[in-house]
């Protein structure tokens, strides 16, 4: 384990994965207010590296139009 960035998400299984991107979400906003610079950088690192893995399993992922303003819907409407 690298106590720097956390597990390597390409070894976990999605239920995992999702766990671990659920469990930063919320721990974001904390970090954010009240989290010395290097718990922010390491928060900033973390994050692209689940997203980054979360991309990839799920490239075709399902976008719910609803959630998509005018501009966007032009764009992949």
């Amino acid at each position: 384990m690298d106590f720097d960035t956390g597990v390597d998400p390409v070894g976990l299984p999605d239920d995992d994965l999702f766990r671990e991107l659920a469990s930063l979400y919320r721990a974001r906003l904390d970090a954010l207010r009240h989290g010395p610079d290097a718990a922010l950088e390491n928060h900033f690192r973390r994050t692209a590296v689940l997203e980054t893995e979360y991309m990839a399993r799920f490239p075709g992922r399902e976008v719910t139009p609803e959630r998509l303003t005018h501009a966007f819907w032009r764009v992949v409407g």
